[in-house]
């Protein structure tokens, strides 16, 4: 049986579309004369973010400017967060019905502990409070690295890695899934892939859904995600997958 969830925040239980790292990011380059495009910007999304600055800037030629550009984007990163850290619909349902099954609930995130912290609290207040959270700062270092992951199994207690699931947005929190030996889930719909508000998505017809849709599943098949849902409100029944696959002795 499935002993722990390890759930993303941005895009996936918080930020619909994943929206304050991308504002955030064209904050920081557009300040130093570098327009940066948003494709550009997802591409490295879910990393550390001195990583996913430094893979930017790298590309820009200012691969010597990392420190100084990370300690101008830490405020930028606070400031998008305060429009941009709502719980998406059905997560806090999701994760109380996780519980009832007995799941412990863990976090992992590309956000330093301050961000962390913040989105926490925010998030508390909105109904959604995992039992452990964990930043690349607490380890040592971010995804893919396996380490927030295997550092949240310690917290919560639970053993093998292989009753765990990790669900995120993003190629990197799969690849992250992955490294530690848990099952992945990708989150399509909500997070970096489709990278739409709320009211953006709603305002698309069926067609423009499908489309998107279909683009960013493949992109976390791809990424090698076990199963892709369109929002964490919708993962019981993939649970429910996961608990017959490892009563049957597999293996993520």
């Amino acid at each position: 049986m499935i002993t722990a969830v390890i759930l993303d925040w941005a895009g996936t239980t918080v930020d619909h579309g994943s929206l304050a790292p991308v504002a955030a990011m064209h904050m920081l380059f557009s300040s130093v004369g570098i327009d940066v495009p948003t494709e550009e910007i997802r591409a490295s999304m879910g990393l550390h973010k001195k990583d996913h600055i430094r893979a930017i800037a790298t590309a820009h030629g200012r691969g010597a400017d990392i420190e100084a550009l990370y300690a101008a984007f830490i405020p930028k990163q606070m400031e998008s967060l305060v429009e941009h850290s709502a719980v998406i619909a059905g997560v806090s349902d999701a994760v109380a019905r996780m519980r009832q099954r007995g799941i412990k609930i863990g976090s992992t995130t590309g956000y330093n502990r301050a961000m962390l912290d913040y989105v926490k609290e925010r998030a508390k207040a909105q109904g959604y409070m995992p039992d452990c959270t964990l930043c690349p700062d607490d380890v040592g270092g971010g995804r893919p690295m396996p380490w927030m992951c295997f550092a949240a199994a310690v917290f919560l207690r639970v053993y093998p890695m292989a009753t765990m699931v990790k669900v995120g947005d993003t190629a990197v929190d799969i690849a992250e899934g992955r490294n530690a030996g848990m099952w992945t889930i990708g989150v399509a719909r909500t997070g970096n892939e489709v990278g739409l508000s709320q009211r953006e998505w709603d305002a698309l017809s069926d067609g423009a859904r499908d489309g998107l849709l279909r683009v960013a599943r493949d992109k976390l098949y791809a990424a090698g995600a076990d199963y892709v849902i369109d929002t964490v409100a919708e993962v019981d029944d993939t649970l429910n997958s996961i608990d017959e696959r490892l009563a049957r002795g597999e293996r993520p």
